[in-house]
C-alpha cells in the first residue's frame, strides 16, 4: 500500500535539531491539501488508479470543468497507482498530516532546464588542448564517427537540449511535517526549481476521510418525500 500526496517546492533552508543541535539542509515543500477527482477500476480502465487535483487557477477548458464538475478548478491533475486493498473515493481530502517525521519517502520532478548546451557542459567533455594547431577547437566534441560506417550512429553524445527531465530521488527522510501550514521539510535537494511539482509517494496507508456530496444528499430527500401523482380514471 501506497501513501502520496502532490506538493510546490518552495525553497531550500536548514534546520537545528534538537537533541545534537546539528545543522540539516532541508527543503521546505508545500504539500497538499489535494483532493481526489477520480478513481479508475481494474473492470473499466484496466488499471487502479486515482487521479488528484492539487492548487486552482481561474480559467480552464470546457472538457476539464465537465471532468471537475462540482469541484474546484484544479491547475495540476496527476495519477497514483493503487492496489486493491486500500479505500479511496472520489472527493477524499489529502492532507500533509498522513506522513510522518522519520520517514522514508520518494519525490518525482522535472529538473531545471538548461536549454541547448554543448558537449563539454552536457556530457562532461574534457576538450581539446589549447595549443599546438588547435585553434578554436577547445570545446568541441571532435570525431563523431569513423570514415567505413558512413553514419553517425544512434546515441552519440552531442550537442543538444538539457535538463527539464523527469527525475525521481528515493530515501528522502522528513524532517519535521507542519500539517496546519501543509508544509513538509526533507532532508537535502529534490528534483526542480521553485514553485515547481513535485509528487511526494511514501509506503502506508491512505486515511479513510471521504467528504460528503450534501447536494446529492438534499436531492434524495426531495425525491423521497415527492409521492407520485395520482392517474385520473379514464371518463367516458
Amino acid at each position: 500500500m501506497m501513501k502520496f500526496i502532490l506538493g510546490r517546492k518552495l525553497k531550500m533552508t536548514q534546520i537545528f535539531q534538537a537533541d545534537t543541535g546539528k545543522v540539516v539542509p532541508v527543503t521546505m515543500i508545500e504539500a497538499g491539501p489535494c483532493q481526489v477527482v477520480q478513481v479508475k477500476t481494474l473492470e473499466k480502465d484496466g488499471y487502479r488508479a486515482a487521479q488528484v487535483g492539487f492548487l486552482t487557477k481561474r480559467k480552464i477548458s470546457r472538457p476539464l470543468l465537465g471532468h471537475l464538475k462540482g469541484l474546484p478548478n484544479f491547475r495540476y491533475l496527476k495519477e497514483f497507482l493503487f492496489d486493491d486493498q486500500q479505500a479511496i473515493a472520489k472527493g477524499q481530502q489529502i492532507t500533509a498530516d498522513i506522513f510522518q517525521a522519520g520517514e522514508k519517502v520518494k519525490v518525482t520532478g522535472f529538473s531545471k532546464g538548461q536549454g541547448f548546451q554543448g558537449v563539454v557542459k552536457r556530457h562532461g567533455f574534457h576538450g581539446s588542448p589549447a595549443s599546438h594547431g588547435h585553434k578554436d577547437q577547445l570545446r568541441m566534441p571532435g570525431s563523431i564517427g569513423a570514415t567505413a560506417p558512413q553514419h553517425v550512429f544512434k546515441g552519440t553524445r552531442m550537442a543538444g537540449r538539457m535538463g527539464n527531465e523527469k527525475i525521481s530521488v528515493l530515501n528522502l527522510e522528513v524532517v519535521d511535517v507542519q500539517g496546519k501550514q501543509n508544509l513538509i521539510y526533507l532532508k537535502g535537494a529534490v528534483p526542480g526549481a521553485r514553485n515547481s511539482l513535485l509528487l511526494i509517494q511514501a509506503p502506508g496507508e491512505m486515511p479513510a476521510v471521504v467528504t460528503s456530496d450534501k447536494s446529492a444528499e438534499a436531492k434524495e430527500e426531495v425525491k423521497e418525500e415527492r409521492a407520485p401523482a395520482a392517474i385520473p380514471p379514464n371518463v367516458s
